[in-house]
């Protein structure tokens, strides 16, 4: 495998098992055309096409395997926005004037403020990167379901708790059992990962 694109291990692979033919990949136009087959037939000779292929299918057409480069490809496919680089939610702090905003929360459930910025970007490891594209492609094809919706957040986040309900009211809520990390807030309120029907409000419920 690679520890990154243009680093490149040659070894084991998912298709390697099977001998790249290139007979098998001549569009049917140009197989007759004695001249290119006898191109491709010197090519061969000198080029074994067995890693490209399976350095090509394992860091980027592989999304179980992909790595940097392919998975920004794969995100850009199923329209991850913004992509690999998130805004993290700014921490609370305790206000007195409009508590429970963006950046501040009522007495006994904020911290002061001590002057450091609000917020900013991080950018997500392969790992997380991944989960995330799993999630936005099953979400694309979301049948708008409760019970789908679920295996989206199982999806995002898993071995973690957390679930979905419908309020009956135009409203919706999701539900984690465990305290939620800043990138984790982030892609359950800013980023459109999780589908929301026209209309409807979503409210974070932490226990």
């Amino acid at each position: 495998m690679a520890n990154g694109i243009g680093q490149f291990a040659i070894g084991a692979s998912a298709i390697g098992d099977s001998p790249f033919v290139w007979k098998d990949s001549v569009y049917s136009q140009y197989a007759n055309s004695p001249v290119i087959l006898q191109w491709l037939d010197y090519f061969s000779q000198w080029v074994d096409a067995n890693d490209v292929v399976d350095m090509f299918y394992d860091l980027l057409w592989n999304v179980d395997t992909a790595q940097g480069y392919g998975l920004d490809v794969w995100g850009r496919i199923v329209g991850v926005n913004p992509g690999r680089v998130i805004p993290i939610n700014p921490t609370k702090y305790l206000g007195f004037e409009e508590a429970g905003g963006t950046a501040n929360d009522n007495y006994g459930h904020a911290i002061w403020y001590s002057g450091q910025p609000f917020g900013g970007n991080t950018t997500l490891t392969d790992d997380a990167f991944r989960q995330v594209i799993l999630a936005k492609a099953a979400a694309n094809i979301w049948d708008g379901s409760i019970l789908g919706l679920n295996k989206i957040l199982r999806t995002l986040f898993p071995g973690q708790n957390c679930y979905v309900t419908d309020g009956l009211d135009m409203t919706m809520t999701y539900t984690f059992t465990v305290p939620l990390s800043p990138i984790q807030i982030t892609l359950v309120t800013i980023s459109n990962v999780l589908p929301r029907p026209c209309g409807v409000s979503t409210t974070l419920v932490q226990m």
